[in-house]
């Protein structure tokens, strides 16, 4: 009898067992299910503490890849919003790497804003995988405000272009390119180390302006660095792309934190360009007023704040410079009274220029 009790409470606890497996395996599938027939990004949204709608989650194409990104909508507007385009800089992602601070920022401030993840990286798909290419991370703001200006909520006659260190550069070219940019903020700009020469007959500017329009950048003839660590704490041994012990503590600080999908190794492939050719020949092309925030002791060699001060003597449109200290990176320390005086500079200049 103790077997046959035995063996009857075991087949009642391996048919409980099978009870709640097919349930698990149901409710699994289901979930399956509900995320396949859910691809649509406008349906996707994200919430604050309150409960209220921050922003949803979006996708566009940019030279054959989706790109992903998240769209900030202020609070109970009842007319069109301004909207800023948004990219971070080297190799970072929009998740926990202070652009997204930035953004909620400017959403507070009754801006719309457009964050996305450059093409290769983050949550945006492209191949190869972390490969930084400047022309076709450019490109990726033409494409982004492309699909912003379709979107219900947005006032395209008000459309700024927004980018830190790296991708400064890119937003300082594409204002020079695009007639829809009406503002241009920079925040400590990587426009390397060389200075820019004259660009008399306008050639280079024209072979700039070509390439970021082209609809396939990649099927031109480029030169790649193979891949390696973006930091390092030892340069002997294992030597980086980023070389300054500031750059390794801020990447890894908030590169490894939990949900960025930031990875520390890059590789860098460039179209062939003419000998010449400096994004600052482009100052004098620019679209809009810009906005550019330098840190006076930048101590990143390619965002010598020099070169910076040469490219904005050339510039044509309105514009306001703003020193800031803390090096290349004290902005990018949320929160920070430095983060707090840019974003202020910042708001106040899109508010004078795009409300």
């Amino acid at each position: 009898m103790k077997h046959f009790r035995f063996y009857k409470r075991t087949i009642f606890k391996m048919e409980a067992t099978r009870r709640l497996l097919k349930f698990l395996i149901v409710f699994f599938i289901g979930s399956l299910f509900a995320c396949g027939v859910n691809q649509d990004p406008n349906n996707i949204s994200e919430s604050d503490t309150t409960g209220i709608k921050v922003y949803r989650h979006i996708e566009f194409i940019s030279q054959d890849a989706i790109l992903r990104g998240r769209l900030y909508v202020p609070e109970n507007k009842t007319k069109k919003s301004p909207v800023i385009i948004m990219a971070h800089g080297f190799t970072t992602t929009i998740s926990g790497m202070t652009a997204d601070k930035y953004a909620e920022k400017y959403r507070e401030a009754g801006f719309a804003v457009l964050l996305y993840d450059h093409r290769n990286l983050g949550a945006s798909d492209g191949e190869p995988r972390l490969d930084v290419n400047f022309w076709v991370q450019s490109r990726g703001y033409i494409d982004a405000i492309d699909f912003a200006s379709e979107q219900p909520e947005i006032d395209n006659a008000k459309i700024a272009v927004w980018g830190a260190s790296m991708s400064a550069q890119e937003a300082f070219l594409v204002g020079a390119i695009d007639d829809r940019v009406k503002a241009i903020v920079t925040l400590i700009p990587g426009f390397e180390s060389d200075f820019p020469t004259e660009d008399k007959n306008g050639n280079l500017y024209a072979f700039a302006k070509n390439v970021v329009l082209s609809e396939r950048i990649m099927d031109r003839s480029y030169t790649l660095i193979e891949r390696m660590p973006i930091v390092s704490s030892d340069q002997i041994g294992t030597p980086s792309v980023l070389t300054e012990i500031t750059a390794y503590r801020w990447f890894i600080e908030y590169g490894g934190r939990f949900g960025t999908n930031w990875n520390n190794v890059v590789s860098i492939s460039d179209i062939e360009r003419p000998d010449l050719y400096h994004t600052g020949q482009c100052a004098p092309h620019l679209k809009a007023p810009i906005l550019m925030i330098v840190a006076t002791n930048d101590e990143m060699d390619g965002a010598n704040p020099k070169v910076t001060h040469e490219i904005y003597k050339m510039i044509k449109q309105p514009k306001e410079w703003v020193d800031i200290d803390g090096g290349h990176f004290g902005l990018l320390h949320y929160p920070s009274t430095l983060f707090d005086k840019s974003s202020k500079a910042q708001i106040t200049f899109l508010k004078k220029h795009l409300k």
